[in-house]
């Protein structure tokens, strides 16, 4: 994170896993990201995952592997990720501007040629857009095959996403809860052993561990946690601010939650004046 240090937070990420010394597949391993979004993350495709709390997540989560300074990176991807306004496009360009009497600033040679060339180009562009406009009707080609062409794709994107989401879901896939605020959790076994007790925030992930029987969780803020089972979502245990008690999380009892909807043992969090966690 230093001045010598790459462009763009996913390239310092990747430099800090290079100086590491350790593969893709070795920090998806470790992390339990998959290969396919630390790669976008390195490459700052962050519209490429599914949504900008993940983006947060799996970041903070990279930075904590290769020794980054966690509060940097996330604030790097933030800034990554906003728009910037157009306020400052055109101040950069006001700054660019010469004094027409400074002879060291006034245009060379190349530059007149040049803009003579674009010149014609525009004006070519113009003549071309003008026959187009005053054309016959008669002459005009046909939109029927490109609306029809542009029809089927849009049936095949579609029959392709309705084929993913009938596909059933793996079952023994890893159940990962992913925080999209503050919540505070508790996980537990079978055997009443805690498997981990936090406050998680924002992009804050857990992965169930694949050897916890009957796994359970507290919580006064199910409405925060997102749920993914195999890298696919599910739905959450409650979209309400209450307070879930001893809710099975494994991928088998989440999966026949979704099916059946059982009823949650849940309790009304108390309305407080401060923000509940």
């Amino acid at each position: 994170m230093t001045a010598s240090a790459p462009q763009g937070v996913g390239g310092q990420l990747r430099a800090a896993r290079e100086g590491k010394g350790l593969t893709l597949d070795q920090v998806a391993s470790e992390t339990r990201i998959s290969k396919r979004h630390i790669e976008r993350i390195e490459a700052g495709e962050f519209h490429e995952l599914p949504g900008r709390t993940y983006a947060v997540g799996f970041s903070r989560t990279l930075a904590r592997a290769v020794g980054l300074d966690e509060g940097d990176v996330v604030e790097l991807v933030r800034a990554e990720m906003d728009v910037e306004g157009p306020s400052s496009r055109y101040a950069s360009r006001r700054e660019t501007t010469f004094e027409p009497g400074d002879p060291s600033r006034a245009p060379g040679g190349k530059l007149v040629w040049f803009s003579i060339f674009a010149s014609a180009i525009l004006l070519i562009g113009i003549f071309f857009a003008a026959r187009a406009l005053f054309m016959p009707a008669a002459e005009l080609p046909s939109l029927t095959e490109q609306e029809a062409q542009e029809r089927e794709a849009e049936l095949a994107a579609q029959r392709a996403a309705e084929q993913e989401t009938t596909q059933p879901i793996d079952e023994t896939g890893e159940v990962v809860f992913t925080a999209e605020g503050e919540a505070w959790v508790r996980f537990s076994d079978a055997q009443g052993r805690v498997l981990t007790e936090r406050t998680m925030s924002e992009g804050d992930t857990y992965t169930i561990p694949a050897d916890a029987e009957g796994a359970t969780i507290i919580t006064g803020r199910p409405d925060l946690l997102a749920i993914t089972i195999g890298g696919r979502d599910v739905p959450k245990i409650s979209e309400e601010l209450e307070t879930v008690t001893d809710v099975p999380v494994s991928a088998e009892a989440l999966l026949a939650r979704g099916r059946s909807a059982p009823s949650v043992n849940a309790t009304p969090a108390p309305q407080t004046d401060g923000a509940a966690t």
